[in-house]
């Protein structure tokens, strides 16, 4: 099972006590995956169609709570590709599905232009701090998708108008999140794509378990990540301490075979001896090992004046 079909899951089994709420989920849920079929005489029938039992089974709980009108439930089984099955929950015209949508604020009727579709979001129907959730937690189960957070960190809810999109983008922004819209072929989608932002809206949608799961994954493939750096950077600093090693003992070798270590000054000969007898060893353990001991600077400043000795001795036998 996909994470996102469990997040989906997860939420289906929520329902709320208030009736507001309830109202405000059940009509995203149809704004986003409803159809409505005009009958004959302009008679208005209601279709709600998705892959998930368990939504379809709350769309059907939720229209019975709230309105209490004959409900259909259909099973169809896809013919074409995955074959997955189709749940449909059919409001037939005769059973007052004009009125659910006319409640829900879906559509509207006036004498002069008759029946026509609302696309935004009606403010009513989200007057409440705890409607906007429910009606964002609706929008994602009809429409809403998430990316296994193992691969990569993607949420999105696909709806068929611009304006339902705007609205829709414009309302999970108002707790601080930072969704955006694009169209895509015939649709548009919201989406976010930063696991902290991701991790947020979850929360405000009741998806606790999968939040929980997605942080582990967050917290996982941050310490990884912090791992590799540390790593990346140990095995660059090793890298420069190994060239630099190098190039201080081809210094070293160079002057001892031009004019000897006997000719150098104590401090000068003694850190050369150190570095050919300990080619591995950084400037802080060099130092260590003088007596008294000295500092990486002073290493540093001492196998400078090696490196400047063999250029010159270099220069004068025409080496460089």
């Amino acid at each position: 099972m996909s994470f996102s079909l469990k997040t989906k899951n997860e939420m289906s089994r929520i329902l709320v006590d208030k009736d507001c709420c309830q109202t405000a989920e059940l009509a995203a849920l149809i704004r986003v995956g409803g159809s409505i079929e005009i009958k004959p005489e302009g008679k208005i029938g209601l279709k709600f169609s998705t892959e998930n039992a368990q939504v379809a089974r709350k769309v059907f709980i939720l229209i019975k709570k709230q309105f209490n009108l004959n409900t259909e439930l259909l099973v169809r089984r896809k013919r074409r590709l995955k074959k997955n099955n189709n749940y449909l929950v059919i409001v037939p015209p005769e059973n007052g599905a004009q009125i659910l949508l006319r409640e829900l604020n879906i559509v509207h009727e006036s004498r002069d232009e008759g029946i026509h579709l609302h696309y935004g979001i009606n403010e009513k129907i989200i007057e409440n701090f705890c409607c906007k959730k429910a009606y964002i937690r609706g929008a994602f189960l009809s429409g809403g998708y998430i990316s296994d957070p193992e691969k990569n960190y993607h949420l999105e809810i696909v709806l068929q108008n611009e304006k339902t999109a705007e609205d829709l983008s414009s309302l999970i922004n108002t707790f601080d999140l930072n969704s955006k819209v694009l169209k895509r072929k015939d649709s548009y989608v919201v989406y976010l794509k930063e696991g902290e932002q991701i991790v947020k809206l979850l929360n405000i949608m009741g998806a606790h378990t999968a939040l929980l799961n997605l942080e582990n994954v967050r917290i996982f493939k941050d310490m990884r990540n912090k791992v590799n750096r540390l790593v990346n950077c140990e095995t660059a600093n090793l890298g420069k301490t190994i060239e630099a090693s190098l190039r201080q003992t081809e210094n070293i070798l160079y002057i001892k075979n031009c004019i000897g270590l006997k000719h150098l000054s104590p401090p000068l000969k003694e850190i050369a001896e150190l570095r050919l007898n300990f080619p591995d060893a950084n400037l802080r353990e060099l130092g260590k090992m003088i007596d008294p001991p000295i500092g990486k600077s002073g290493v540093n400043h001492r196998l400078r004046k090696l490196e400047s000795i063999a250029k010159e001795l270099k220069k004068k036998r025409g080496d460089l």
